[in-house]
This record gives structure tokens, C-alpha cells and sequence, in this order.
């Protein structure tokens, strides 16, 4: 008889989890696995670590957690659901990622949704984004707080200019339906992809280009088989971290209250680490070779008149009520 995806889901996670938990000190009376899909010189690895030796300080010793870099523990879509079934404690997931379960999550996927970087977060972390963290509930998921990776950018093996150039072109994108839709009314062909595959699947040819803010386009090292890289910082790449309810449920009131504070730290740790590092992965982008390329503003609004129809979209499916909320926040 075959399992299902979930079945096998919850014995791997139990199985990693339970071989942690079973080499934990004694002395500590709660444990956590703590999985996400970035590379560990990465800012989301790095806050990881400080935020694992921080609850563990202010815990006394009483939570123990264990990070997996890079996918170790399952991709974005098999960590959520392992996060629900309560074989793994901790996760971070870009929002598209998770959008089959949460829909309305799609709203942050829009193409210019957002007019700088200051007021995205000014959203995110406002009651907008609290009411948006808030539909994870009934997944028996506990939305903390937004991760930002940044505006996002394209590469390909030619300068991406005008919407003659999305003709026929081969654009990986997440599993999120409003992002493919984008590049539906770009012109050019989405092909949903999981994160760790795009490197292999752009050198394979699979697909001609791929979207994602600079920092990750460095540490994944997609410029090695990418010619140009295209600034059009057309949308946000963002995520959630969260926690498994059951779990943070489990836990008495003082060790709740400082799991909350380590999450929301660990956001504001990764966000400040992206942004440190951003200036210097284009350097070494463009000194690899990749050409940079800066569009014009008339370059940019012919894009985001394209993408337009995109929010439309959305409304049609979700209603207009949190677009709308968002676009008096972001004014």
C-alpha cells in the first residue's frame, strides 16, 4: 500500500526530529526543529544561529533548538505541511511558496504593489500585515512575523528591455499563480520551479531566466549561467516565519512570550543583514561578468502597465477589501 505525501512527511520529519531529541540534554524540557531552504552564509542562517543561542539564554536552558540549512529537512511546500502535522516546529516560507493553502497571501506577489522599500515594511510590519499573518491560523500555523529578501530583479542571456523581449521566453517562477499570470501579461512563458532546482534548470536551458532580489541571485549563484542581469525591482520577495500552533501552544507562557520576541528579532536581524550585503553582491555580480543593466522609468511603466491587469486578477478571486487596504497603507 503506498503512503501518502503527508504520511511519509510525518515519519521523515519524525524521524529527523526525533533522532535531535533524542541526543537533547535531559535538563531541557522543550525542542524545536528549525528548517529553511537558504544557504548557511546566508542572513536567514546567521539569525537563525543567534536566534537558537538567544532562546536558550533567555530560556535558562529550557528550549532547545536545531537549525537545517538548505533544504535538508524538505522543500517550502513539504516543511509547511510538516509544520501543520506538528513534526517540525519552525519554518520560513517565501508567501508564494504557501500561497495553495493561503490564497489571499498572493497579494504580496503583485508586480508593483509597493513604491519603495520603507513603505513595504512600513506594511508588513503595520495592522495590514497582521491581519495577513493571521489567515495562517486555520492551518494550525502561527504567522510571527515578515521576512524581506528585497525587491526583485531578472536574469536572463539577454537584456530584458521591452515586452517584445518576454516573447517565447522561459521564465521560472514560484508556485504562486498571481506571479505567473505576471509574466503571462509580460508575454512569456512561467514555468513553476522549486528554489534549489533553478541553478541546474538554467544551465540545463529548461528555462531562460528566473526572478529573485540580488542577494539571493548572488548566493545561489545564478549569474554563473546568466549573461544579464535586468534591475527592475518590479515586486517584493518576502516570507513568514512560523511556528507550528501545537507546539507554541505546548509551551507555558514566559517560554511563549520569548519564542515571540526571538521571532520577531530574528526578521529584523535578517532584514538588516540583507540589506548590508546587497551593494556588495551586485559588485561582485557585475565583476563575474553579468552585465547589469538599468532600465529607464519609461522602460519601467511600459512593465507595470503590462502587469496591471494582474491586480485585477486578484480582486476577481479574492475580493478588493485587503488590496484595497493596502494600497491606502502604501500611499
Amino acid at each position: 500500500m503506498k503512503l501518502s505525501s503527508r504520511s511519509f512527511l510525518k515519519g521523515a520529519c519524525a524521524t529527523i526530529l526525533a533522532s535531535f531529541i533524542g541526543t537533547a540534554v535531559t535538563a531541557q524540557e522543550f525542542q524545536a526543529l528549525f528548517s529553511h531552504g537558504f544557504k548557511p552564509d546566508s542572513p536567514h542562517h546567521a539569525a537563525a544561529l543567534q536566534m537558537v543561542d538567544e532562546v536558550a539564554e533567555a530560556s535558562g536552558g529550557r528550549i532547545e533548538i536545531k537549525v537545517f540549512h538548505s533544504g535538508q529537512a524538505g522543500t517550502a511546500r513539504e516543511n509547511f505541511e510538516a509544520l501543520q502535522l506538528g513534526s517540525l516546529q519552525i519554518t520560513t516560507s517565501p508567501t508564494a511558496r504557501i500561497a495553495g493553502f493561503v490564497p489571499e497571501l498572493q497579494v504580496f506577489d503583485l508586480p508593483f504593489l509597493f513604491p519603495s522599500y520603507d513603505k513595504m515594511v512600513e506594511v508588513l510590519d503595520g495592522p495590514v500585515g497582521q491581519e495577513m499573518l493571521g489567515l495562517l491560523a486555520p492551518q494550525n500555523v502561527l504567522g510571527v512575523a515578515f521576512y524581506i529578501d528585497g525587491l526583485k530583479n531578472m536574469t536572463a542571456n539577454k537584456p530584458l528591455r521591452t515586452l517584445a523581449d518576454f516573447e517565447g521566453f522561459k521564465m521560472r517562477t514560484m508556485e504562486s499563480p498571481i506571479i505567473m499570470e505576471q509574466y503571462r501579461a509580460l508575454g512569456a512563458n512561467p514555468v513553476p520551479l522549486d528554489f534549489l532546482e533553478v541553478y541546474n534548470a538554467l544551465q540545463m536551458g529548461t528555462v531562460d531566466g528566473q526572478e529573485n532580489p540580488t542577494n539571493l541571485i548572488h548566493d545561489m549563484k545564478f549569474y554563473e549561467v546568466q549573461d544579464y542581469l535586468t534591475l527592475t525591482e518590479h515586486a517584493m520577495l518576502g516570507g513568514i516565519l512560523m511556528f507550528s500552533q501545537d507546539w507554541y501552544n505546548s509551551l507555558p507562557d514566559d517560554l511563549q512570550a520569548i519564542m515571540m520576541d526571538a521571532g520577531v528579532t530574528y526578521v529584523q536581524r535578517q532584514r538588516v543583514g540583507v540589506q548590508q550585503i546587497v551593494a556588495r553582491d551586485l559588485e561582485a555580480i557585475e565583476a563575474s561578468g553579468t552585465k547589469i543593466i538599468e532600465l529607464t522609468a519609461e522602460e519601467r511603466d511600459v512593465f507595470r502597465e503590462a502587469t496591471l491587469p494582474v491586480h485585477k486578477i486578484y480582486t476577481e478571486q479574492y475580493g478588493d477589501a485587503m488590496l484595497s487596504l493596502i494600497y491606502d497603507a502604501a500611499k
